[in-house]
């Protein structure tokens, strides 16, 4: 075995994967116009919105929080809203900066969300509403999303401080 074949073989045995806890951080369920919203025929407007927070808290142990926001309503009244930060603590070890990066932004996240998903179905059904089952996330191609927009913002301010000097 050449030398680079075998680091590249040491390296993947080094890279590890663990997800240690998975928890719901925090969760609210609003019903603002029970019970005359149950009286109206259930033809609701979902809107969903995302959003993932992460944070180191040890040596390659990360704490990775996907929140999801759901507001259902009827009309112009809201019939429900549910906000929960589902959370997770993995350890990350032995990846590149990059491929932790990812290993942060989509594949935690993807971890996360059938969690968040199961709970706000529950929710739902509990506050007295049909189910309701989201669909499934990309987070891979909303990471690439962020991803490009951070290298377009650095492209501008370095254009920018670029015109800035002449």
């Amino acid at each position: 075995m050449s030398d680079s074949n075998q680091k590249a073989s040491n390296s993947a045995r080094q890279q590890q994967f663990v997800m240690q806890k998975i928890y719901v951080k925090d969760v609210s369920f609003e019903t603002p116009n029970t019970p005359e919203v149950f009286t109206q025929e259930w033809k609701p407007d979902v809107n969903v919105e995302l959003d993932t927070k992460g944070k180191q808290i040890a040596p390659d142990v990360h704490e990775v929080v996907l929140g999801v926001t759901v507001t259902v309503k009827m009309g112009d009244k809201v019939a429900y809203l549910i906000e929960i930060h589902q959370a997770g603590i993995f350890t990350i070890k032995g990846f590149a900066d990059g491929d932790r990066g990812a290993m942060l932004g989509s594949y935690c996240p993807n971890v996360l969300f059938p969690f968040a998903r199961e709970a706000i179905s529950d929710l739902v059904t509990k506050g007295g509403f049909p189910q309701l089952l989201l669909a499934p996330v990309n987070f891979d191609a909303i990471y690439h999303e962020h991803l490009q927009r951070i290298r377009a913002q650095s492209s501008e301010q370095k254009n920018a401080g670029e015109k800035a000097v002449h």
